[in-house]
């Protein structure tokens, strides 16, 4: 049984962390983002008891090609509001802790049987598009773990949208939840979404026209058939006279058309080299699990407390499983 990969957006599940966890580590500073993502990875191993794990970073820069189509992409986002009391850092001595807890994260990622994937100038939607497309991975079950909206489009009969929630809940969506939840297919989600716009990522939508509106008015968004952009245009074309949301979006169809390439992951644009490189390594890794040097890192970040056994029988399993498929 090695057909349930568990990825994970890793910079949304560590700033999710980083926010909530005020802990302090061994040497006086937070370390409330690194603690709260490998308890966060003990709790998904724990819930989906999965044979593989990879763990999928934004590049550094983020998407390239994203804010070259658009200038002002994910600008004027408000600072993170941290769940802590003042910890007597200034706003630069804060960004260098963040950053610090960041890369030791990987390190202890980089210690176990997890795969850890980084491309520059691309954001981790790309390559968890790119992943999920794999030939070779079309039969496993792959549950993504983010609580971005951008993957419900990746939704299908092997792949799941693990969203976590506030207070500890967590909204597990497949292609027929998205269709009784939405009342739109994923194959169409982005087509929608390109739409309705994303206010998140400072991408502005066909004013008037949100997620609602638009099914009431393209009831053909819930079937498994895939729309195109000319087909709703088309159709808008069609009934002008009806009401204003047609000529809203024909209004807008340049905007759309951007969106719509800013915001779909069914054909992510990463250079023919790195997408082999990312084939390749999924295919050869060798997992191991140095436990001496992860209980080292445990010690001196003062996490060794905590009980971690959970993650460490994944680790061995994955690793046992592997040397017996070889």
């Amino acid at each position: 049984m090695t057909n349930k990969i568990l990825i994970v957006d890793a910079m949304n599940t560590f700033i999710r962390n980083y926010v909530m966890d005020p802990s302090i580590g061994a040497g006086g500073f937070p370390i409330g983002g690194t603690r709260g993502f490998l308890k966060t990875l003990q709790k998904l191993i724990r819930e989906t008891a999965p044979h593989q794990i990879i763990v999928v970073w934004d590049g550094s820069g983020g998407s390239k090609k994203r804010r070259t189509l658009l200038k002002q992409y994910k600008e004027g986002r408000k600072p993170l509001k941290l769940n802590r009391a003042y910890n007597g850092l200034s706003s630069s001595e804060e960004s260098q802790n963040k950053y610090t807890q960041i890369k030791k994260t990987i390190d202890y990622l980089n210690a176990t049987p997890v795969m850890q994937f980084m491309v520059e100038d691309v954001e981790a939607d790309d390559v968890i598009g790119y992943i999920c497309g794999l030939k070779d991975l079309e039969e496993k079950i792959k549950i993504i773990v983010s609580s971005d909206k951008d993957f419900i489009q990746l939704c299908n009969s092997t792949t799941i949208l693990y969203r976590p929630k506030p207070k500890g809940q967590k909204d597990i969506l497949n292609e027929s939840r998205v269709v009784e939840q939405y009342s739109i297919h994923p194959t169409n989600f982005a087509i929608a979404r390109a739409i309705d716009g994303d206010k998140s990522d400072n991408i502005e939508g066909v004013r008037g026209v949100g997620l609602k509106t638009l099914v009431k008015n393209f009831p053909e968004l819930s079937a498994s058939s895939t729309l195109t952009l000319d087909g709703i245009f088309n159709k808008c074309e069609d009934n002008l006279e009806k009401n204003k949301v047609y000529s809203s979006i024909l209004a807008s169809k340049k905007k759309v058309e951007l969106n719509y390439a800013l915001m779909q992951l069914y054909t992510p644009e990463i250079s023919y080299i790195v997408t082999k490189e990312i084939r390749e390594t999924i295919k050869s890794h060798v997992p191991y699990f140095n436990h001496t040097e992860f209980m080292k890192m445990l010690t001196q970040d003062g996490l060794i407390n905590f009980d971690w056994e959970i993650m460490f029988q994944k680790f061995r399993s994955i690793i046992s499983t592997t040397k017996k498929n070889d």
